[in-house]
């Protein structure tokens, strides 16, 4: 297929940036974007106490999205629920139970693959807020063209042009450079996907063909937010010692 709109090839990601602890009120915080899709995520907890339908017996999780402009709407709330189920699996739940954390997500800019960025950025927030966590995770959005290829990281544009396309949460191993990522020999690392959404008809071959070429571009994502990670936590060591 010929390069895209913004000039990418169909496996070329838009750049990337993270930036952790920017809040001061909240307990963590990150920003992410990838090209022109910024999302902030602000993390609050955990806090005494879960609300009504939540297991006392362990740790839950509210997601509270806030649009760049406008009110909420179905989509916005379909992305809480997402983002909130994907955050309880990769969070050790059991180690404060009956407690609730907050996690608020702020839309800065959105040109395509919003929720994968959310993801990206509230699993940078939960490490800079110190959250217990099994492992992190990465997202990405892949996109089918008429032809049957593949194209990764979709813009705005490509997602309301495309077939189809899906959204995939892919688990990234633990951080042990990371102080405040915690571990456990009891809660084993998932492997092969932990979350996918998708939209639009899409042939079970084209799906399959998604995590394939999703999981691979994952692992680059990983890399990144490792050296991010590593990078300011190395700053953080150095502001404490002087």
């Amino acid at each position: 297929m010929e390069d895209r709109t913004d000039g990418r090839n169909a496996n070329q990601l838009r750049p990337l940036a993270c930036s952790r602890n920017l809040l001061n009120r909240a307990h963590g915080s990150a920003r992410w974007s990838q090209g022109n899709t910024i999302v902030l995520a602000a993390v609050y907890g955990p806090k005494a106490g879960t609300k009504k339908g939540e297991n006392p017996e362990k740790a839950s999780f509210e997601v509270i999205w806030k649009p760049k402009t406008g009110q909420i709407g179905k989509q916005e709330r379909e992305y809480e629920m997402i983002l909130k189920r994907t955050l309880q699996s990769i969070c050790l739940v059991n180690v404060h139970p009956n407690t609730t954390t907050s996690v608020i997500v702020q839309v800065v800019g959105d040109d395509g693959s919003l929720l994968p960025c959310a993801i990206n950025a509230s699993c940078a927030a939960l490490v800079d807020a110190g959250i217990p966590m099994k492992h992190l995770a990465v997202s990405i959005s892949c996109g089918l063209m008429e032809e049957g290829s593949i194209i990764l990281d979709l813009t705005k544009s490509e997602e309301e042009k495309l077939k189809a396309f899906a959204y995939l949460v892919f688990p990234n191993s633990p951080l042990s450079v990371i102080d405040k990522v915690h571990s456990s020999k009891e809660e084993p690392i998932e492997h092969g996907i932990i979350t996918s959404v998708s939209y639009g008809a899409m042939p079970v071959s084209g799906y399959f063909d998604c995590l394939e070429r999703g999981q691979a571009a994952s692992a680059a994502i990983s890399e990144f937010l490792r050296r991010s990670l590593q990078k300011q936590s190395s700053e953080d060591a150095s502001r404490v010692a002087q």
